[in-house]
């Protein structure tokens, strides 16, 4: 196997396993834990700046960025609308997400993710017709845009549960 692509070999089982684990999380009732919400706000936050500063330098990429965050946040929002909240029998906090909205975020994203890899994947091996050269993978405003419209979704999403969840319980 070429060296260069050893990390993708490596690294690809370890996203299935994510995305399957996220796309699980968005079918049923899911119990309110404000903790980790409030870290996956703060990393997805810190991540889309990251994705930001690594970007500056092209305002095409930035702006792919934007747009998706933008209609990441809209999502967001729709999805908040489409929760329900509910006392279990136990007496917990739960959730009930939209399935739709955060399963086709997540689609979308590890679809966009595929196109490129296949895009790229010959220029590893040699030539190949749809080869960029020299385009990494996340060189493209079309990939940062899927990339914010997946982090405007979850940062809106669960800041806007914990928003929602505070005012659940002082109405409750």
């Amino acid at each position: 196997m070429a060296p260069n692509l050893l990390v993708p070999a490596l690294f690809s089982p370890l996203l299935a396993l994510a995305v399957w684990r996220r796309v699980r999380r968005q079918f049923g009732r899911q119990p309110v834990r404000r903790g980790p919400m409030t870290a996956r706000v703060v990393v997805l936050a810190l991540l889309a700046g990251l994705v930001a500063l690594a970007g500056w330098h092209d305002p095409p990429l930035l702006e792919g960025l934007a747009g998706g965050l933008v209609g990441g946040v809209a999502l967001g929002l729709l999805g908040l609308r489409l929760t329900c909240f509910e006392r279990g029998a136990e007496g917990r906090d739960l959730y009930l997400p939209n399935p739709w909205i955060g399963a086709t975020v997540a689609a979308l994203l590890v679809g966009r993710l595929a196109w490129r890899l296949l895009v790229l994947l010959p220029q590893a091996g040699g030539a190949g017709p749809m080869a960029a050269p020299g385009a990494p993978l996340g060189n493209s405003p079309l990939t940062l845009l899927v990339v914010g419209l997946m982090l405007g979704y979850y940062i809106s999403y669960y800041a806007g549960l914990l928003v929602h969840h505070r005012r659940f319980t002082q109405a409750g």
